[in-house]
């Protein structure tokens, strides 16, 4: 090799660098060069990637960073002088380069930023060790210098650099791009090289791989700075020259210049950084003295087992014992015991921990000493699904913790091992193929409009590429290959599809390490947040410990609801109820999910119908089930579950393990266990197969077939044959398993989930309003659910009582007659203002008038927003007073109480008013008519976001009845089956209207409408604002008809077409009222035929969908129009089913007979 280059920006420098990792390689190895090296802004996201990436390629992998450095000190923070820092391109040469590039990094973003993370002289000098540095580009300290002209400043700055970096360790950088004050620059560094015999190279500055990418990467400027490609004004690269060059390219730009050239060599040559994968680096946990770690860890899972398993059967010891030995030969004992540590200080201050998550459960030992609540030999969990002692990898504990109080957790988890040996894990926003087509559609100046029409055209769902749009919808095709604007929007968003687009905090992880984290990882700041620079995946990969610590809203319910409870039942825990309680059951059965964990969704909903469950393995297996692909097992098993007559066994030997499912494969420790139990695999052994076949290895799927018919004496395997099955019967067993492993889910983590949907259900059927109460404080910040679950306690008989001073906690709370609504839900009224109302209310007593509640309060946080919203909320109603009468003196009689304790303070008060109470006179409050009720109204809904007294569409009700109008809340909900683009009917009062300005110097407005079910914003055009404007203001109820907009980045919207005024309804004649009847089911022995227009797109899905909430036994044929295909399958023909049926395809498609 005779050229290397040595400053690429790859597409980890955010929105800006464009040199794509995956293609970089192709890139390198096409110009006949053999190695490459990264030099990411300020960053080192990509270099892990990167390397892996050139180690496959034969490419030989050179760390670096173009790193920002301080124009005085990194501490310096003055906007005109520091917020412009200089380049500095460094290169790690060995391990020592790359820790000490990782530390220089991580200051720069915990130390040092402004505006960028940068570093200054001082700490290169203190950390130079193994790095080799280039002058890097025009932004450099020493072109800055040249390029204003100070010579004897670029030559300082040139010896200072070669000074700190040590001989051969400073290089002089060299580009050009066809950029004028590039060429005075090189001249200057010429001359300093020849001046002090400092070593020259030779870069590009590469931002994208080849010429033809400028435009690409312009766009990406574009998306990162919000501007257009028609900008004039816009940051932009002056020419289309950073790419990756030939060498021969270059030697036309710098002829004579063979050394510099060498130089790229010759740099090469002396970085070497290996990265060792799979090596694990844990921290020791510090036992108590007198222990070993081994030692404290048996002792702990001695304790345990006793608590748990005092009768405990030998197998049970004996499992125990095996799990012991595997943990402590694979070197996880402090794992084990770092994890115990930190639940056990979160059960300790009463923070609550789930009862597990994921294939942990299965660990007895996690059981025994209280890292999980689920007992692994109760509900058949294997351990070698969580630690596979034939398969070296890290084991994986998830904790479920109050997501009000998980940072404690955290914290604790800082205090105990050092703040530098903690961290959270960064994440990375990418560019989606939906999300590809929005972004570079406002860079070239789409409309909104447009671009709208074809992201809609991308097919919904996870991974869904623009490349497979193009194969999978024809509509899209037919734009892209018919109209050149488009053409070019979606060629460039397949360029960019994929690229990360921001940084974020992961949601849950966080890694411990033994020394400092930056030794192991560079580190950055997302707002306050220290985070790795490295993804979860990249950071085990490196051996480090991961943990994830994740909060689950519903364990603060739970506690909060058992907090509620035990004022009447103090001997109540949740720890002890039944497992097995059949009133909880029949609430599942009889669809009363609202509220309860997991189960809430209209789907599930109708699953519990349909299926009964009566145990928690029921439960387990509606959590399993009930996601794309083996949604379609739900009719088998619910028929096997209905009738146990028809469940069948192709051996005997299945019966034990495919019992508690009904003869249904649906777990993977299922597959893990015919594996074992009729192939004659170990666990370990099974675990790898069951991996394979779910990663759809084709040739270890078809090899493996053989194994377990026939057996392996090689690997100690007797093969299903030996155990007395039949040779049909265990090829049809594979088959079974091939086709559903893939889908098969990890029953440790479905239980634990499955626990928690139990618990919830039970409060709720038991402790209805504790536990609605619990619910609906968790979501004080969302007044649309907060909304629905009032919803639910009115479905229960449980009376809302409206904020009171009086009575009111700043959560909801208990009362004789209800549920107390809480004030922490009104705005502007603070969590210590309401605790101080509530002491000063135990300390004297209720608060008899507004002047009684101002005076005892005045000494707190109480302002004049605040006692406004406590009256408009209605929280003053109780004092005898109508709120307008309360809204009309608060403001003056507050003032007076405030001046006359001001004079109190200051000593104006004369003899007979200090003998006098201590208060501002009694002041008279005019008698004043009350607000209409509308007014009333519209005040709960301002300071709660909720109407609380009645609802605007109450006087509307009767007049919709039995109309096309659908409820707003059933189009939001995730699961509806409306189409995108489908005409609907909604009505509803309008809560705002906002109007904006568009492109063509037209009119839009975003209209927000709710109903007594939820909320939806519309949109409106000039068309239908020039037609319809004076019917859509603020508080007027509106039916409006438009088209539903589906989005999976946004809430669904409706394109408003036409608006009419509730009351019109009004003069129609009057429908007569059906009477509600128990629904009719149709006879048996029929055959429900739908017709579709195809199997592409979301409408077939959904059709499916509807058809598993109702298995059955009776016939359904699906008739396909483009294809002419049919497909036959079964479902129960309810009234309520043909009906959504008829709903999403037409009622002409829709036949039963």
């Amino acid at each position: 090799m005779s050229f290397v280059h040595l400053h690429v920006h790859s597409e980890y420098s955010l929105l800006d660098g464009a040199c794509r990792i995956d293609g970089m390689m192709d890139r390198v190895k096409e110009l006949g060069q053999t190695a490459v090296a990264i030099t990411d802004h300020g960053v080192m996201y990509g270099c892990i990637d990167f390397y892996k990436a050139a180690k496959a390629a034969g490419i030989k992998p050179i760390i670096g960073c173009e790193v920002y450095m301080a124009r005085r000190k990194m501490s310096d923070r003055v906007h005109g002088l520091d917020n412009d820092p200089y380049h500095l391109v460094l290169l790690c040469e060995n391990q020592k380069g790359y820790e000490n590039l990782c530390y220089l990094v991580s200051e720069a973003f915990l130390h040092g930023f402004y505006g960028k993370p940068r570093v200054d002289l001082e700490l290169l000098e203190g950390h130079h060790e193994g790095l080799i540095a280039l002058s890097a580009c025009l932004a450099g300290a020493i072109p800055q210098a040249l390029m204003n002209e100070n010579y004897d400043e670029a030559k300082r700055m040139a010896l200072e650099l070669s000074r700190i970096f040590g001989p051969e360790h400073f290089y002089l950088e060299m580009q050009d791009h066809g950029i004028d004050k590039q060429r005075p620059v090189n001249q200057g560094l010429q001359r300093l090289a020849r001046e002090t015999g400092l070593p020259l190279v030779v870069t590009n500055d590469a931002h994208y791989l080849r010429r033809e990418d400028a435009d690409m990467q312009d766009v990406l400027l574009c998306i990162q700075t919000g501007k257009t490609v028609d900008d004039l004004n816009r940051m932009r690269f002056e020419t289309q020259e950073f790419y990756l060059k030939s060498e021969q390219e270059l030697r036309q730009l710098f002829p004579g210049c063979d050394e510099a050239f060498d130089n790229t060599v010759k740099i090469a040559r002396m970085c070497n950084v290996d990265f060792t994968f799979h090596e694990y680096h844990l921290p020791a946990y510090p036992v108590p003295e007198g222990y070993t770690n081994e030692g404290y860890f048996r002792m702990l899972c001695e304790k345990g087992f006793q608590e748990r398993y005092p009768d405990a059967p030998q197998e049970y010891r004996e499992r125990m014992e095996y799990e012991i030995n595997v943990i402590s030969s694979m070197g996880y004992v402090n794992y084990y015991l770092i994890v115990w540590d930190f639940i056990h200080y979160a059960k300790s201050v009463g923070i609550p921990v789930g009862p597990g998550r994921g294939s942990g459960a299965g660990s007895i030992v996690a059981y025994c000493i209280h890292i999980t609540e689920v007992d692994p030999m109760k509900y058949g969990l294997i351990f070698e699904r969580f630690l596979n002692p034939e398969r070296v990898s890290m084991p994986d504990f998830d904790t479920d913790f109050c997501q009000e109080r998980r940072g404690e957790v955290i914290d604790y988890v800082y205090r105990k091992y050092g703040a530098d040996r903690v961290a959270q894990i960064v994440t990375f926003g990418t560019m989606a193929a939906r999300g590809a087509i929005r972004d570079v559609g406002r860079a070239l100046n789409f409309t909104f409009a447009e671009t709208d029409v074809v992201a809609k055209l991308v097919p919904a769902g996870p991974h869904v590429t623009l490349k497979d749009a193009l194969r999978e919808s024809p509509r899209f095709k037919e734009l892209y290959e018919g109209d050149e604007r488009v053409k070019k929007l979606i060629d460039t968003a397949m360029r960019l599809e994929g690229m990360p687009r921001n940084s974020s905090t992961h949601a849950a992880g966080v890694v411990i390490t033994a020394n400092p984290v930056c030794s192991y990882v560079p580190l950055s700041r997302n707002d306050d947040t220290i985070v790795t620079q490295y993804t979860m995946t990249t950071i085990e990969e490196l051996g480090l410990l991961k943990m994830d610590f994740l909060g689950l809203r519903n364990l603060t319910v739970i506690q909060d609801a058992e907090k509620q409870i035990q004022r009447l039942e103090p001997g109540f825990s949740i720890a002890s109820i039944p497992d097995n309680d059949p009133e909880t059951f029949q609430m599942l059965s009889d669809g009363k999910t609202s509220g309860v964990f997991q189960m809430e969704s209209a789907g599930m909903t109708g699953v519990c119908i349909s299926m009964h469950p009566s145990s928690i393995e029921d439960i387990t297996a509606i959590v399993a089930l009930y996601r794309p692909g083996p949604m379609d097992s739900i009719p088998r098993f619910v028929a096997n579950k209905l009738n146990p007559a028809q469940v069948t066994y192709k051996t005997p030997l299945l019966e034990p393990i495919l019992r508690v499912t009904y003869g249904c494969i649906v777990y993977q420790e299922q597959v893990i266990e015919i594996f074992r139990s009729l192939g004659g695999y170990t666990m370990g052994q099974a675990d790898n197969i069951r991996r394979a076949i779910s990663k759809k290895k084709l040739k270890v799927i078809e090899a493996e077939r053989k194994v377990f018919v026939y057996g392996d004496a090689s690997q100690g395997i007797s093969g299903a044959i030996a155990k007395g099955v039949s040779e049909s019967a265990a090829q049809s067993i594979y088959d079974e398993i091939v086709d559903f492993a893939n889908y098969a889910f990890n029953k440790s983590h479905a239980v634990c989930y499955a626990v928690v949907s139990y618990q919830t259900a039970y409060l709720k059927c038991h402790y209805p309003r504790q536990y609605m109460a619990a619910l609906m404080t968790s979501v004080l910040d969302s007044s649309v659910k907060i909304s629905a679950y009032i919803a639910e306690c009115r479905e229960l008989g449980i009376a809302l009582l409206p904020p009171d001073i009086n009575h009111s906690e700043d959560h909801f709370s208990v009362e004789e007659g209800g549920i107390r609504f809480g004030l922490g839900a009104v705005k502007n009224i603070g969590r210590g203002l309401i605790r101080s109302m509530a002491a000063k209310r135990r300390e004297g007593g209720p608060f008899r008038s507004l002047q009684d509640f101002l005076e005892r309060m005045d000494d707190g946080e109480l302002n004049k927003r605040a006692v406004e919203n406590l009256i408009r909320c209605g929280a003053m109603d109780g004092l005898g007073c109508h709120r307008s009468e309360l809204i009309g003196v608060y403001d003056a009689m507050m003032d007076s109480i405030s001046s006359s304790r001001k004079k109190n303070l200051d000593g104006q008060l004369g003899l007979f008013s200090m003998l006098e109470n201590d208060s501002a006179a009694k002041m008279d409050i005019p008698k004043r008519a009350e607000f209409d009720k509308a007014e009333l109204m519209a005040m709960e809904k301002e300071t709660t976001g909720i109407y609380l007294s009645g609802h605007p569409m109450d006087d509307y009700r009767k007049l919709l009845k039995n109309t096309h109008v659908i409820p707003i809340g059933e189009l939001m909900d995730e699961e509806n089956h409306y189409e995108d683009n489908q005409m609907v009917s909604v009505a509803g009062i309008v809560q705002t209207v906002k109007t904006k300005s568009t492109r063509n110097n037209s009119v839009m407005a975003y209209v927000t409408m709710e109903d007594d079910t939820a909320a939806i914003e519309m949109l409106a055009f000039s068309s239908v604002l020039s037609q319809y404007g004076e019917l859509l203001k603020e508080n007027a109820a509106v039916v409006i008809t438009g088209r539903l907009s589906l989005r999976d980045d946004k809430e669904p919207q409706i394109l408003i077409n036409r608006v009419r005024r509730i009351s019109d309804y009004a003069a129609q004649p009057e429908r007569p009222e059906v009477p509600r009847q128990a629904p009719q089911e149709p006879p048996k022995n029929r055959t429900l035929y739908l017709r579709l227009p195809g199997e592409e797109g979301k409408l077939y899905p959904k059709i499916r969908a509807i058809l598993n909430m109702f298995p059955g036994t009776e016939k359904a044929v699906l008739f396909f129009e483009d294809t002419r295909a049919r497909r036959g399958t079964q479902c129960s023909l309810r009234e309520n089913m043909l009906a959504e049926l008829k709903n999403v395809l037409g009622e002409a498609n829709v036949v039963v007979k």
